[in-house]
């Protein structure tokens, strides 16, 4: 008789609680990184909040972009993207695609565009024929856009209007993406690692499924917590961060207000790190020629320069690129074409006594109203001023003096000296002083051949003489 085997029971697979929400967001940030070395200890807390917004962007009305950008290949941006599709909401990773391919993945609900190797297509070169793909990016900022495009054959055709509302990741070397996609992103600036630096070696099957708790319990929790605390959200945006860029950390930091614990706090550092970085590494042409502008005049301690001679500063300027504009030095022409963009012209100027022109600090054309509105406020002096001791009263120890020795005065209100040491008295000592309260027009007689020294004493109020002390 052959014996049967009972089959293995099945055990019912509970899934696992879900943890609060800040020990959740942190949990999320030690996975990432495992896999990354990250320049700053903002970027993986960052990159943790705008995961989660990919899960709850139907209650924002913006969804900031994402940039990865590095100086060369090799610094982990790609891994970057790797380790978040198994994270964020519906991923959708590419390389390359066309633009009316994304329209109609868009136009079946919102996906999480991940695009790697983005310098292949925003390059100085090539740029500007993928105005379409600009264009859908930029729109896809906000709820409200749509993209307008004629769908069907000659006799059929209509206009469509499709929903290009969706968050979106990109990958790249750095340099050639267009400054109106940059203004409405958060940029990560990656980089090698060195020899000292670590990360977990990558593999696909194993993320996934250690990612797939996080990613479920990240959309778990946004979907419970969506209508009633982040749709209309308002947080408090920290000092500094303004416009565009309140614009587009308000659904991270609105997220961390509702994840508690540390993160309000550990948004809001990252939110002034970011901005702060932004407005001094990036910039256009412009921009950069207002801000060297603001470091010359300023060094040079003048209102009013020759064009002459803000060419010859910039031009030798070790750090700058102003010797290479497409190929062409910096000239008169393009220094006034850039900066009457900013209502900045030259004008007639007198410069050490010789006649020119150039450009002046003040008026209606000067460069002051440009660096107000276009360069970000000067930083404060971090040296603090030294603090005030407090200050004795010193009173001066004065010998009594003899008639001829006396100074003129016109007037003492109150002139108190310090008692000495009590003194025995002796037969010598003279008849004490006694407390002068009021002399009015004392005038010594004349002295031949000397000027009184104490003519023009009208008033002496208050003076109280010291003890005797011996001859």
């Amino acid at each position: 008789m052959t014996a049967t085997l009972a089959p293995p029971a099945l055990r019912v697979l509970h899934p696992a609680a879900r943890p609060e929400p800040a020990v959740l967001l942190d949990q999320v940030t030690a996975f990432l990184a495992r896999f990354s070395v990250f320049p700053d200890q903002h970027c993986a807390p960052t990159l943790a909040l705008w995961y989660a917004h990919t899960h709850a962007i139907h209650h924002f009305y913006t969804t900031p972009r994402l940039i990865l950008d590095s100086a060369e290949p090799g610094s982990g941006k790609t891994r970057v993207l790797e380790v978040a599709q198994h994270l964020v909401a519906k991923p959708e990773m590419t390389i390359s695609v066309t633009t009316a391919a994304i329209f109609r993945m868009l136009a079946t609900g919102p996906i999480t565009l991940l695009f790697d190797e983005i310098d292949a297509i925003f390059t100085g070169k090539t740029g500007g024929n993928h105005e379409d793909l600009r264009a859908l990016l930029n729109a896809g900022y906000k709820r409200s856009a749509t993209v307008a495009r004629c769908v069907g054959d000659a006799s059929r055709m209509k206009v469509e209007r499709f929903p290009v509302f969706a968050p979106v990741a990109l990958a790249g070397i750095a340099g050639g993406m267009p400054s109106t996609i940059t203004t409405r992103a958060i940029t990560i600036h990656m980089r090698r690692r060195a020899p000292h630096e670590h990360a977990e070696p990558f593999r696909e099957k194993k993320v996934g499924t250690e990612a797939e708790p996080l990613h479920d319990h990240l959309a778990d929790w946004l979907d419970t917590v969506g209508a009633d605390r982040l749709a209309g959200a308002e947080p408090a945006i920290p000092d500094g961060v303004t416009d565009r860029n309140a614009e587009v950390w308000e659904p991270l930091l609105a997220i961390a207000d509702q994840a508690g614990g540390h993160w309000p706090t550990t948004a809001r550092a990252a939110a002034t790190h970011f901005v702060t970085t932004a407005a001094h590494t990036t910039g256009s042409i412009g921009t950069r020629l207002l801000a060297d502008l603001h470091t010359l005049y300023r060094t040079t301690g003048t209102d009013r320069m020759a064009t002459t001679d803000i060419l010859t500063a910039l031009l030798a300027a070790e750090e700058t690129t102003w010797g290479d504009l497409d190929g062409r030095p910096l000239d008169a022409r393009r220094l006034a074409r850039e900066l009457a963009r900013y209502g900045v012209r030259p004008g007639p100027l007198r410069i050490g006594g010789h006649p020119t022109k150039g450009y002046q600090i003040h008026g209606p054309t000067g460069l002051t109203d440009a660096w107000t509105r276009y360069l970000p406020p000067p930083e404060p002096d971090p040296t603090p001023a030294e603090p005030v001791t407090a200050v004795t009263a010193v009173t001066p120890q004065v010998r009594p003096l003899d008639t001829a020795d006396r100074p003129s005065v016109t007037a003492v209100t109150s002139v108190t000296a310090p008692p000495p040491p009590p003194v025995e008295p002796t037969p010598t000592d003279r008849p004490p002083h006694r407390r002068v309260t009021a002399v009015t027009d004392v005038t010594d007689p004349p002295h031949p051949g000397k000027d009184p020294l104490t003519r023009g004493v009208t008033d002496v109020t208050d003076v109280t003489a010291p003890s005797d002390r011996e001859d």
